[in-house]
């Protein structure tokens, strides 16, 4: 096996190698002509020396591998390789038993050499996180969690994003993520005293679509796969005296035009608009009838959103149906939502939503951390201390995921226990409409995942989650 394919999600951030991957993935070793030159025996091999040098030079990766080869061949591609690593400044050590990880096959390097291509310091990372191998092992304790841990070092150290080192690790062990499952939307419970009043605000007065009404919630959808559910509290799993630890963002590019409409519908404002040039985002803050924050926000071109901006760029504008009893003006609507959750360790949290839910963060704000569930639904990852609200043992709020292998991510979850589990079986809705468990994250927050099935209340909710 030839373990330049370990770096092969490199060549995204870096085209201009992919076609020399292409010509180097053709080729086998034992086909290479012995009786060539080093150079031309080698010459795709050193292809990959140089692009991967090139990127470490750049800061783009920290360590690359070379391809592996046999001990005579290395003997002979070594001189060369040193070579060709040494216009960019890069070192290189031969390395005759790589460290065996749950990234990649045991066989992966079995009784074969390969170069470790570096800058500064990294040889030595590398020497450690064997050592530290070794001595849990020695020890008897490189069980599950230290398997993942070392595996997880190990694809940091060649610059792989967390999404790709979960990847990996499902693809060689029984490790999975939510993501693994299928996620079809996002959703949202919030949790009313009067929940008639507060579904006429977010129908009337907000133009948001309602797909079902049950005897005890009302099912809205806020863009084309990000869902909010309002819960009657006298019925759910949360009270109206719980705080409400929760800030639901609606993404527009009206703001000028929701701020004025807002302001005649004499909506309780809490934070007023006031567009500022250079900043990252803009917004405005009102409050709902019950107390619960909706903010309207537009995120703005700033290094801080490179990535974030091409996503909600692709995102259509949802509007009220056609016919649609409501007040909002024609036109007015939103193309992304973030669910905004308040933590004493931002960066704990970040380990669980990237490392246990298998999400991608797409903006990093330094105290925020925002993270794509579907397509134009988020969860914004805040630090209590500079966020609206600040931590609370109880919260209003359940955030929801809709799942397309809810049984098989239920299974996993009560087998692993990535999180604690509210309940050890899944629970089924009134005349079969849903099926959910509950979960909670490591600082409180409820999580449910959900699936929908066909029944006269669903069908709008099933058209638009195309789950028939």
């Amino acid at each position: 096996m030839n373990s330049s394919k370990i770096d092969y999600t490199l060549f995204k951030k870096c085209p201009f190698i992919i076609i020399i991957t292409i010509f180097f993935f053709g080729c086998k070793n034992e086909a290479i002509d012995n009786k060539s030159a080093p150079e031309k025996r080698f010459s795709y091999e050193l292809g990959i020396i140089g692009g991967f040098s090139e990127l470490i030079n750049a800061g783009v990766k920290q360590l690359a591998l070379s391809s592996t080869m046999s001990p005579s061949d290395m003997d002979d591609f070594i001189t060369i390789a040193e070579s060709a690593a040494g216009r960019h400044d890069v070192s290189v050590y031969r390395e005759p038993e790589l460290i065996i990880t749950d990234l990649f096959p045991a066989d992966i390097a079995l009784d074969l050499d390969v170069l470790l291509l570096f800058q500064g310091t990294t040889k030595m990372e590398y020497l450690s996180l064997k050592e530290d191998k070794k001595r849990l092992e020695e020890a008897g304790k490189y069980d599950k969690k230290a398997r993942i841990e070392i595996a997880r070092r190990f694809g940091r150290m060649l610059s792989y994003s967390p999404k790709k080192i979960n990847q990996l690790l499902s693809q060689n062990t029984s490790f999975r993520t939510m993501e693994d499952f299928g996620i079809r939307a996002s959703n949202l419970f919030l949790y009313y005293k009067e929940l008639k009043a507060a579904s006429d605000f977010y129908a009337e007065i907000l133009g948001l679509e309602l797909l079902a009404s049950y005897d005890n919630a009302d099912i809205f959808r806020i863009t084309s796969d990000s869902y909010l559910i309002l819960v009657d509290a006298a019925k759910g799993m949360h009270t109206k005296e719980e705080p409400k630890t929760v800030a639901l963002a609606l993404l527009t590019n009206q703001l000028d035009e929701w701020y004025a409409y807002l302001k005649d519908q004499n909506v309780k404002i809490k934070y007023d608009y006031n567009p500022k040039d250079g900043g990252p985002h803009d917004g405005f803050v009102i409050y709902d009838p019950e107390g619960y924050l909706l903010e309207f926000e537009k995120f703005k071109q700033h290094p801080e959103n490179e990535r974030f901006i091409p996503i909600l760029n692709q995102n259509e504008n949802i509007t009220s149906p056609k016919d649609y009893i409501t007040k909002v003006p024609k036109g007015l609507g939103f193309h992304a939502s973030i669910t905004w959750l308040y933590y004493k360790d931002v960066l704990a949290m970040q380990d669980f939503y990237e490392d246990v839910l298998g999400l991608e963060m797409v903006a990093d704000q330094g105290w925020t951390k925002i993270y794509k569930v579907s397509i134009s639904g988020f969860i914004g990852l805040v630090d209590e201390r500079r966020g609206m609200h600040q931590f609370t043992e109880e919260k209003a709020v359940t955030v929801s995921f809709i799942l397309d292998e809810l049984d098989g991510w239920f299974d996993y979850t009560k087998e692993h226990q990535p999180f604690e589990l509210r309940s050890s079986e899944i629970g089924m809705g009134p005349d079969n409409r849903y099926r959910a468990f509950v979960g909670y994250d490591p600082e409180g927050y409820y999580l449910e995942f959900d699936t929908f099935y066909p029944h006269k209340d669903n069908s709008k909710l099933m058209e638009y989650l195309d789950m028939e």
